[in-house]
């Protein structure tokens, strides 16, 4: 279950919706359709427990029993649709997806930073470079990938400390697990506007990103491409890709409400706030 922050009180939570967010979110691919016990196992709740909260998300739709097992029902994807209809960013960007994904030939995606992972929001895939099966709602780890960097650099202290204290968690031998040097790639990606990340999340992989901002100037999401070593170079990316990344996330941005200082600034090279990292 997730950790309260420091400014909630115990006393203003609802343990019951904690819990059946719980039950929900333990469906997954390795438990399509699980039994009681097994939901009881992966939520560490009481099979008592499970069984009224499986009820009523019966009751409203969301999951079906059938023979002892569960599994959800088609309802639960509208909790999505409403994430996306309240959140107009998405219909923005699409078209922008759709471009810049014609014009490199590679995956465009669109994410959103969630404590220490990165959730991708609109993605156009074009091909399959990812051994997981990467949709709307699928989650990585925002330290191992261009997406998660591209927020981070322009995120608060507090987010960065989150991403780090919750492990640097090596998902090949090149994924960089020093906070140090974590910290000072973050300064590198501040200072370049984008981020570039290749073969740390998967061998073969390499992407890059940037930012996206709202009216406020607040980097709110991160533009991807992504490609394979074997169908292109690191060098490839930087100069061709890294700039219609870049170009691409200024147009969402500024369509989103977004207007650069000046012209000669680019709009996602920002001051650093004052004591960052």
């Amino acid at each position: 279950m997730a950790a309260m922050t420091t400014a909630e009180n115990p006393r203003d939570l609802i343990q019951s919706l904690e819990r059946g967010f719980a039950v929900l979110l333990a469906f997954d691919a390795d438990r399509p359709n699980p039994t009681l016990a097994e939901l009881a196992t992966a939520t560490n709740l009481s099979r008592p427990a499970v069984r009224r909260i499986l009820l009523t998300l019966q009751h409203l739709g969301y999951v079906h029993g059938d023979g002892g097992r569960w599994r959800l029902t088609p309802r639960v994807l509208s909790i999505g649709q409403h994430y996306s209809a309240s959140h107009g960013m998405i219909e923005i960007a699409q078209p922008h997806l759709l471009r810049l994904a014609e014009k490199t030939g590679e995956s465009a995606s669109l994410a959103a930073l969630d404590g220490a992972e990165v959730v991708y929001i609109a993605r156009v895939p074009v091909r399959r470079i990812m051994s997981i099966n990467v949709s709307i709602g699928t989650r990585v780890p925002a330290h191992a990938t261009s997406m998660g960097r591209a927020l981070l650099a322009w995120a608060d202290q507090s987010e960065v400390d989150t991403v780090i204290a919750a492990g640097l968690t090596a998902h090949t031998p090149g994924t960089v697990t020093d906070p140090d040097e974590f910290r000072k790639i973050l300064r590198t990606v501040r200072e370049d506007g984008f981020s570039i990340v290749s073969e740390e999340l998967e061998e073969g992989l390499v992407s890059a990103a940037a930012p996206v901002r709202d009216h406020t100037g607040k980097v709110v999401a991160a533009l991807a491409s992504s490609t394979s070593i074997g169908r292109s170079s690191v060098d490839a990316v930087r100069t061709e890709v890294a700039p219609l990344v870049v170009r691409t996330a200024e147009a969402i941005s500024a369509d989103y409400g977004h207007r650069r200082a000046s012209k000669k600034a680019s709009s996602v090279i920002v001051k650093p706030h004052d004591g960052f990292f």
